[in-house]
């Protein structure tokens, strides 16, 4: 960056569950990054994920505690909480220049915020497909119930 000039995007503060796992972020395109993905990992996890570039992301407090999760490829870096299990963020495998942050562990977010989530296709991952191109396996919607309102 510039050193000259200010960097004015929103610095979010997240944690893990337990709070053991401090980290500062700026996202890379707002929250208009928020996806889910349906590949084996993901359709478990199940976690809206935000986008940040690499440099972006800083760990303030509890690196030692964050584990290490890979698999297929091992490509993709997913990090987890050893205490008490929540994912925090990943480095992506469609692009390590990129983490993945749970929406959930920036403070004062929640996956319910989102009323429509597009879900990528992570079955047929953009790296593994002939064009390279990411997809759009379909889309995630959220609708709170009306009755919950009348409080």
């Amino acid at each position: 960056m510039n050193e000259g000039f200010p960097d004015e995007r929103v610095l979010y503060q997240a944690a893990c569950h337990c709070g053991t796992v401090r980290f500062a972020l700026r996202l890379s395109d707002g929250l208009r990054s928020a996806r889910r993905c349906n590949c084996s990992y993901c359709r478990m996890r199940g976690a809206v994920a935000v986008s940040a570039h690499v440099g972006d992301l800083e760990v303030l407090q509890g690196a030692q505690a964050l584990t290490l999760y890979q698999f297929n490829t091992r490509e993709a870096r997913h990090y987890f909480c050893s205490r008490c299990g929540i994912y925090t963020f990943h480095q992506r495998r469609s692009s390590p220049d990129q983490y993945g942050i749970n929406v959930a562990c920036i403070e004062g977010m929640s996956p319910f915020d989102f009323a429509e989530v597009p879900v990528s296709d992570g079955v047929v991952h953009p790296r593994d497909s002939a064009d390279g191109k990411a997809r759009i396996a379909g889309w995630l919607r959220y609708d709170a119930d009306p009755a919950e309102d009348d409080d």
